[in-house]
């Protein structure tokens, strides 16, 4: 008998895309996002922060698949650093409605809402924050640093 029990397994196949781990070992990504050419596009604009070209990949990609958190977490991450916030916290929304627990879009939504001196809201995402990862993460982390230096900045 195989270690795994039956429905497991069957779960397994049905997820399984040959050939998909091995094009990106070390990638955390969905296997969807990699395979998206808009996608990879977006994050290499994101990286080297080039928010007009991320924004045209990125929403190439989210007219494929508009129900993908991550492509609307970095659409939201994009719209903001160029400025667009109204855009930005249309696209955080979304993500956080079709994936309440995207720790990402909790972590953007609070720096999005400090940028706006909006401290209680980024002080509600940082709570779901902790809710979220009791023993912390990295975007926790992150968020609570930045609260920190904005109430340093009120003093």
């Amino acid at each position: 008998m195989h270690p795994l029990p039956p429905l497991l397994l069957c779960a397994a196949a049905a997820l399984h895309v040959p050939g998909a781990l091995a094009m990106y070992p070390e990638s955390t990504e969905p296997v969807a996002n990699q395979a998206d050419p808009d996608f990879t596009a977006g994050k290499a604009a994101v990286k080297a922060k080039d928010w007009p070209r991320a924004i045209a990949a990125l929403n190439a990609a989210a007219r494929r698949d508009n129900n993908n958190a991550d492509i609307h977490n970095l659409l939201g991450y994009a719209q903001r650093n160029n400025g667009n916030f109204g855009l930005a916290l249309k696209h955080y929304d979304r993500a956080l409605t079709l994936d309440p627990k995207h720790l990402g879009a909790r972590e953007y939504l609070g720096e999005l809402h400090l940028q706006q001196n909006n401290l209680a809201k980024a002080e509600e995402q940082r709570a779901e924050l902790t809710r979220l990862c009791p023993k912390s993460c990295e975007e926790l982390t992150e968020l609570s640093e930045k609260i920190d230096d904005y109430k340093k900045k009120l003093r």
